[in-house]
């Protein structure tokens, strides 16, 4: 088992890439804390599943947007397993709109739950590494948007962008105390609405030479790697899992 023995919190683990990340890591022997915002009922069956594969993991609710929340998910993980040696800041929301039309509220929140947040995540979680005098891992979950422009989702994009140069700086930060930290940057599966039309799905899996959506489970896998003792020596990177779309140049 690739993290036998290691504790880890994944955030906005009650669906999609974190509750992926969460049951894969429990997989390979890590107590996992399972992070959600609102729904509840994801996140216990998450921790369900864990539970009925013989792992450990716990329910924490937090919005990764505000500070006490954020130390209290760190304080409760520790509180329970005792430790804690991997973060995968993963929540994330998306509103996607014009840029003329994009109030500044909306503005606010996204860059509240995708830039800030992961902000909180690896301050709490390296003061915590820090404060047990052993390395750490972190790892946000990013996107193909840190660099490439997507129209429509500017504050999700600038979010991203200003999280790969957050991920790079605090990198150099924490090396010194044996704390990596990566970005995992996927073709976004939050686009999974486009399933519903036939039409903007065929548009989107053209723009994919493997000619399909990334699965949860393929992300998760790559986490996995991230987290265990393999990785060691890799720091401040961001690993594209697109299926080469951000290297498809169309006709050019």
């Amino acid at each position: 088992m690739q993290l036998k023995d290691k504790v880890a919190i994944a955030t906005g683990a009650s669906s999609g890439i974190g509750r992926s990340i969460a049951l894969a890591f429990a997989g390979e022997g890590a107590a996992v804390a399972v992070n959600y915002a609102r729904n509840v009922e994801g996140a216990e069956a998450a921790i369900q599943e864990i539970a009925d594969g013989g792992g450990r993991a716990v329910a924490v609710q937090a919005d990764v947007s505000k500070p006490e929340d954020v130390k209290n998910l760190v304080g409760q993980t520790v509180q329970r397993f005792g430790r804690l040696d991997v973060m995968v800041n993963n929540a994330g929301v998306e509103h996607k709109m014009s840029f003329l039309d994009t109030p500044l509220d909306v503005w606010e929140e996204v860059l509240a739950v995708n830039l800030t947040g992961p902000r909180l995540g690896c301050q709490e979680a390296a003061r915590q590494m820090v404060g047990q005098g052993g390395p750490g891992r972190i790892i946000n979950l990013s996107s193909v948007h840190e660099d490439l422009a997507m129209p429509t989702n500017s504050p999700y994009c600038a979010a991203k962008g200003g999280l790969r140069m957050l991920t790079r700086t605090i990198a150099v930060e924490l090396a010194s105390h044996g704390i990596t930290i990566n970005n995992v940057a996927p073709e976004t599966p939050m686009d999974a609405p486009l399933e519903a039309n036939a039409d903007q799905m065929s548009q989107l899996l053209s723009e994919i030479p493997l000619e399909r959506m990334g699965r949860p489970e393929e992300v998760a896998a790559l986490a996995v790697y991230l987290a265990s003792d393999a990785a060691a020596y890799i720091t401040g990177s961001t690993f594209v899992i697109d299926g080469a779309m951000t290297r498809q140049a169309g006709s050019l």
